[in-house]
């Protein structure tokens, strides 16, 4: 059964933090890129990490620096650490294999607002 549950998300201040986890079936995950993807009102998808299953990474250059994210093969789980957030990182946020698969999860809503 394909799953992908997004968790972590909440409201945070300018300059806050959040670590987002997302558990994922082995179908979608394994030995697969994975990536967190955002998509804020009114406009396109942004994939903003990703991570291959032998952990190298690449980001957006728009989070570069202040998100890091990481994976747990053993349970497959996938992790973005956000740092130093800004207002223009509200968004839902999904996790998905990168390219995706056409299932997706309900998503973590980030707000960062004072």
């Amino acid at each position: 059964q394909v799953q992908l549950v997004e968790s972590g998300g909440g409201l945070v201040q300018p300059g806050g933090s959040l670590r987002l986890s997302c558990a994922a079936s082995g179908s979608i995950f394994s030995n697969r890129v994975m990536g967190w993807y955002r998509q804020a009102p009114g406009k396109q998808r942004e994939l903003v990490a990703v991570i291959a299953s032998g952990g190298a990474t690449s980001y957006a250059n728009s989070v570069k620096g202040r998100f890091t994210i990481s994976r747990d093969n053993a349970n497959n789980t996938v992790y973005l650490e956000m740092n130093s957030l800004k207002p223009e990182d509200t968004a839902p946020y999904y996790c998905n294999s990168a390219p995706p698969k056409d299932y997706w999860g309900k998503g973590t809503l980030v707000t960062v607002s004072l």
